[in-house]
């Protein structure tokens, strides 16, 4: 009903774990949506149709659908329901800015992530702007690298939904990821942690080398400290929307989080991963403001996950000739 991005968030809001407050369009919106549209004109069937390898037949249909889906009005009932939600999350107030988030049906599953291959909108302004996010979160289930994803995965399109998770923007300090496990050796006893300064985009898109902590998961005992040259952050454009900014030479090289900090990031990762009973890859950022820490999304880690789930070798007939044939070797 919401996507992988809305159900993990509602999970980790029941295990207590602080997230922004937000609303899910749920994926009957998007299913009454794209079948209005699919009985106008096909619009799956051309998709499934398409091999992943002809990037020309992929890129034209794309295309077209997308621009289908972007320029369609919402059905009525949608659009007011929409609205209801988006005007109690923001007290009715139409300054209050909120993230538009894709959440797709198929997207952060333990074996197959769709991570990055549909869109987020950020510092988003006003009710109708909003509205129009949510339709490009729709159109961007069909650009060229998901659909691309989908057909040589073999998912069918009937399966295929959008979620669209709506939240209130948090004003980051410092933001950044946060993998319960250590990504480079797949090590379980230890969490990585990498932030920057401002909005956690600058990390996500690798515009800005991010300062990197490894913490011990039961000692707390601070390992690594790579502390990078953060030359530049993503902070709230006037009008709506983010835009790179200089970072100020006395913060460049000062670390963006404190060893306070750290340990609680740690704690919260750690109360992640147990939640969901495996390793976790997670965002998280830091409220001006308040200093509160907040979880952006959590999702299985999938890299050190997927090499653990593969057999090294095939199973003996019986395991204890195995054994016998390295001792034998040995000697």
């Amino acid at each position: 009903m919401v996507g992988g991005k809305g159900g993990s968030l509602g999970e980790l809001t029941r295990a207590g774990i602080a997230v922004p407050p937000g609303f899910v369009v749920c994926t009957d919106a998007f299913e009454s949506f794209i079948r209005a549209l699919d009985a106008e004109e096909p619009l799956r069937a051309p998709i499934e149709a398409l091999d992943p390898n002809d990037l020309t037949a992929v890129t034209a249909c794309t295309r077209a659908v997308r621009a289908r889906v972007e320029k369609n009005p919402l059905p009525d009932h949608v659009r007011a329901e929409i609205l209801g939600a988006y005007a109690k999350l923001c007290d009715g107030r139409a300054d209050v800015p909120v993230a538009v988030r894709s959440s797709a049906t198929t997207e952060d599953a333990a074996d197959a992530s769709f991570a990055g291959l549909q869109d987020t909108y950020l510092w988003v302004l006003g009710a109708e702007e909003m509205l129009r996010m949510v339709r490009s979160c729709w159109a961007s289930l069909y650009s060229v690298e998901s659909v691309c994803y989908r057909r040589k995965h073999r998912f069918p399109e009937a399966g295929v939904a959008m979620g669209v998770v709506v939240q209130r923007m948090v004003d980051a300090r410092a933001a950044g990821v946060l993998f319960t496990r250590s990504p480079t050796t797949g090590d379980r006893s230890v969490v990585t942690i990498e932030g920057a300064w401002g909005l956690g985009s600058a990390v996500v898109s690798g515009e800005v080398t991010p300062d990197r902590w490894v913490v011990a998961k039961i000692t707390g005992e601070i390992t690594v400290r790579d502390v990078s040259d953060k030359h530049v952050q993503h902070l709230p454009r006037s009008g709506g929307g983010v835009e790179d900014v200089p970072v100020a030479i006395e913060l460049r090289k000062m670390p963006c989080l404190s060893d306070e900090e750290l340990l609680a990031l740690k704690a919260v990762g750690v109360r992640a991963e147990r939640h969901y009973r495996r390793p976790q890859d997670i965002e998280w950022a830091i409220d001006r403001q308040t200093g509160e820490l907040l979880l952006l999304q959590s999702r299985p880690e999938t890299v050190w996950s997927s090499k653990e789930a593969t057999p090294v070798a095939a199973p003996a007939a019986d395991p204890v000739t195995h054994v016998m044939n390295i001792f034998g070797g040995r000697r």
